[in-house]
């Protein structure tokens, strides 16, 4: 039997903090979680599936009791917040009827697109469903993100590749990934691409290095409980 696990809950508490930051009594506990899923495939449907397609690659959520804060990460600031911040003013008020609570929407760029996982991933699968040749996809995302400074990528797609009548996987692999060193940076990200012929599925796991620093260059400073991982600069 396989003995894996997810590359990020493996280090939650480690060198990676939770992507949402509240407490809440047991009672409310429940209706936050499914209000925090909600926001999250909200964001995902207005920003990434339909114009302008703004290549959100994570959305944090901090609440406290006067307001929720909502935290993207994305490769193009620009397009989130529009001519004069008016996509983000609508966005705004769209979380608010969502929510029914104060809403503060905070933009974060992310410096290096072609070495982040989901969105390495999103753009693999939009590749193939546009009929894209897999092999070709692949190894030239896997370079980009070597080449951008990377220390090691891998991924993995799944399905009838190329439109096989039977399902299979494909793997490609460059530099090393140490999944079992908690003080390595490993980012990962699992996307799907709905085709014709079926649905292919993407895993991409990018090795950035060891955690040598307090914060990252893309990484928000969070001043919520449990913001900041405890072990996070350890040499």
């Amino acid at each position: 039997m396989g003995q894996k696990t997810h590359p990020f809950g493996f280090r939650v508490g480690v060198t990676e903090t939770h992507k949402s930051r509240w407490f809440a009594p047991k009672a409310l506990f429940g209706e936050l979680l499914v209000e925090d899923y909600k926001i999250r495939k909200f964001i995902d449907k207005r920003l990434n599936r339909t114009p302008p397609f703004a290549a959100v690659s994570d959305v944090q959520i901090e609440r406290t009791r006067e307001e929720l804060t909502v935290i993207i990460k994305t490769a193009r600031p620009g397009q989130v917040q529009g001519v004069k911040g008016a996509n983000k003013e609508q966005l705004v008020n769209d979380l608010q009827i969502l929510t029914g609570r104060k809403v503060v929407i905070t933009v974060v760029e992310v410096r290096n697109p072609e070495c982040d996982a989901k969105l390495i991933a999103e753009t693999i699968a939009e590749q193939l469903k546009k009929r894209g040749n897999f092999r070709r996809v692949l190894k030239q995302r896997c370079e980009s993100a070597m080449q951008n400074g990377a220390k090691g990528v891998r991924i993995l797609l799944a399905g009838r590749l190329g439109g096989a009548e039977m399902s299979r996987t494909l793997d490609q692999r460059m530099g090393s990934i140490p999944l079992t060193t908690l003080q390595a940076e490993v980012d990962y990200a699992l996307s799907h691409a709905f085709t014709t012929y079926g649905a292919l599925g993407v895993k991409v796991w990018v090795f950035k290095g060891m955690y040598t620093r307090d914060v990252s260059q893309d990484e928000y400073q969070s001043t919520a409980a449990g913001g900041r991982a405890r072990a996070r600069g350890r040499r």
